[in-house]
């Protein structure tokens, strides 16, 4: 019902306590609600979340064989080690008993895992596809199934975002500034300072699918020619660090996705000289 992560815990903890606390919060107006979302895309919130766990354990299936070999000082550059032609040649370079039996169990999980994220996969896509807005964030660059599938799963619906900064600290895009003493006495008046605000670096409290959504897509216009690349060379140019043109590039891609979803307009590359900041 409302979201409290972030807060520090003080005093004694209980039910009656809790509830009395968030009951008077509740009250003042204090608490941050939680968006629930519709429920027509719970089959798909919940393909998403399938092919997530997969990737990532997966993934962590992978650093483990890799870890394994490596810990006895043997070289494990790319991804040779994964293949199935070549695994029994890479199992007798373990000399224990042990570390090979250990190494064969994980490469057959990670065949496992593989075939299970391909299974599901292919099941989020398809279930992707019957959503009336598919076709209206798939005709975004750089925006594949995969991309799609997950910002329909969490975004749920682009109305929940008043305007594209709203996106932005959802998706861990907002710069978090910092300021004091605003104020100065001069003369017996209050007067305010000229003083720039601190930046802080990105909030922290975010959607972490979301912000590798744009980020990847991002990162992945930055290798191929066409206006994304020129939009962050331009940028590059007039003196902007790199990070912050690929913050801002980032920041572009969330800012078209919420314009085009919420209007069901084509995209455009012209959108891309609108001011995103």
């Amino acid at each position: 019902m409302c979201d409290r992560r972030g807060e520090r815990r003080r005093g004694n903890k209980g039910d009656e306590r809790d509830a009395d606390s968030l009951s008077d919060r509740l009250l003042k107006g204090d608490l941050r609600p939680v968006y629930h979302g519709r429920s027509d895309r719970g089959t798909l919130q919940e393909l998403t979340r399938t092919y997530l766990n997969m990737t990532g354990n997966a993934t962590r299936t992978m650093q483990r064989i890799k870890s394994l070999f490596r810990a006895r000082a043997i070289k494990t550059k790319g991804s040779d080690v994964y293949s199935c032609a070549n695994r029994t040649e890479w199992l007798d370079k373990l000399s224990d008993p042990g570390a090979r039996f250990r190494a064969r169990a994980l490469l057959t999980e990670l065949d496992l895992l593989r075939e299970l994220r391909s299974e599901t996969k292919e099941a989020m896509v398809v279930e992707a596809r019957r959503d009336a807005d598919w076709g209206v964030l798939l005709q975004i660059p750089f925006y594949g199934p995969v991309r799609v599938s997950l910002l329909l799963a969490t975004m749920k619906t682009p109305w929940r975002f008043r305007t594209k900064r709203n996106l932005w600290a959802y998706s861990g895009l907002a710069v978090v500034t910092e300021t004091s003493s605003e104020y100065d006495y001069h003369r017996g008046r209050a007067v305010r300072r000229r003083r720039k605000p601190l930046t802080r670096g990105l909030n922290k409290n975010y959607n972490r699918i979301l912000k590798d959504v744009f980020k990847g897509a991002a990162t992945a216009s930055l290798a191929c020619p066409g206006p994304f690349r020129d939009y962050y060379q331009v940028r590059v140019e007039g003196g902007m660090r790199e990070e912050m043109a690929r913050l801002t590039l980032a920041r572009k891609f969330a800012a078209i996705t919420l314009r085009l979803w919420k209007q069901g307009e084509p995209f455009d590359p012209d959108l891309l000289s609108v001011q995103s900041t």
